[in-house]
């Protein structure tokens, strides 16, 4: 039996089952979890903040480890076949069609009618198809990645979903040279987006955010200012914000904070004709109220939504890790290792922002 820590439904405790071990479809592989991390979906997902979850399922949607087995001939993007001991990881978006309106005319991958994500839109009645376990059963098609020798599954996990998410944010930003960049929220998205402005061409980079330890990462990994968001009101930090960028705003604000209200209040804080990206909202936390014509009319303000990611982010999420290993503290981000039994405690931690990252080892 292969033990994984499975959540019943909304505001109920994690709970430790046992799973058959999967039988193998041609085409299919077998990863032995090495880490898999719990990051602020999974929070929600607890609290049952996100529509057409098919709970109890087994949380865990970006996870690393090592092949165990596989059913045939099966093989990275490279080309190169999928073999026993390979270190690897894998896409959690699954069955994307490929041939409808989104997926070929639109190019929108992320909103393909389809899509399933493992720990999220698969039910633990299906199998092995979340992190937070042993084992995790890829399913045929499921795309794959060889983590390079320079990657260690502490760094790659340590970027998590985070990493690629804002991967995906920054894209979506169009930062360009010499840009100031305001980033709301000093979670892994938050971080992993001041940094990757910085290596887009940011020449200023504000983070804004709490508590003091994740702030203080921030700074570490290259953030030219933080506001703490625990010791200034909302009216302070839009006018510490325009203050350091001549009273204009920032020249791209990307909200990674999942509170509605930051909405507003990252408006305010970017400049007239800039670009405001909401990465951070992925569940419904509620409604907060705008003036179109005050907040983005007049102000000729481009607001850009940012929903999820595909393969390229992931992609790119391992190479970036695999050309900055030395340069940027990845193992900083991992503040605690968790067992399966400790998933509620992670959950809390993670919810009260005691930890930056928290990760479990089945």
């Amino acid at each position: 039996m292969v033990r994984a820590a499975v959540m019943p439904g909304p505001e109920r405790r994690v709970e430790i089952r046992g799973f058959p071990k999967p039988r193998m479809e041609p085409g299919a592989v077998l990863l032995r979890t090495l880490f898999s991390e719990v990051c602020g979906t999974d929070v929600h997902l607890h609290h049952g903040r996100l529509a057409g979850v098919p709970y109890p399922i087994i949380p865990g949607h970006v996870s690393v480890g090592t092949v165990e087995s596989v059913q045939g001939e099966v093989t990275y993007v490279d080309g190169a076949y999928v073999r026993e001991s390979d270190l690897a990881s894998f896409l959690d978006v699954h069955e994307t069609c490929g041939k409808c309106w989104f997926c070929l005319v639109a190019k929108a991958s992320t909103r393909c009618p389809n899509r399933r994500v493992y720990g999220i839109t698969y039910s633990a009645e299906e199998g092995l198809l979340g992190g937070w376990s042993e084992k995790i059963y890829l399913k045929p098609g499921v795309k794959m990645l060889k983590l390079p020798e320079k990657v260690s599954p502490e760094s790659f996990i340590a970027g998590g979903c985070g990493l690629p998410t804002a991967i995906h944010a920054v894209e979506r930003a169009s930062i360009e040279l010499g840009d100031t960049v305001a980033v709301q929220g000093s979670g892994p998205v938050g971080l992993c987006a001041a940094m990757l402005a910085k290596l887009s061409g940011a020449f200023k980079v504000i983070v804004l955010g709490a508590p003091e330890k994740r702030l203080k990462l921030a700074a570490k990994i290259g953030a030219d200012h933080e506001i703490d968001i625990r010791q200034h009101r909302e009216e302070e930090r839009v006018q510490q914000v325009l203050s350091l960028t001549d009273g204009r705003g920032a020249d791209v604000t990307i909200e990674a904070t999942g509170v509605p209200s930051a909405l507003r209040e990252g408006m305010r804080m970017t400049r007239d004709a800039g670009r405001y990206v909401v990465v951070g909202q992925y569940t419904d936390a509620g409604n907060v109220e705008i003036n179109p014509h005050l907040d983005i009319n007049r102000r000729h303000l481009e607001v850009r939504g940012c929903w999820g990611t595909d393969f390229s982010h992931l992609y790119r999420a391992v190479k970036l890790v695999e050309r900055y290993h030395d340069q940027f503290p990845w193992s900083d981000f991992i503040t605690k290792v968790y067992r399966l039994d400790e998933a509620n405690e992670a959950l809390a931690d993670v919810e009260e922002l005691k930890v930056v990252k928290a990760v479990i080892k089945p």
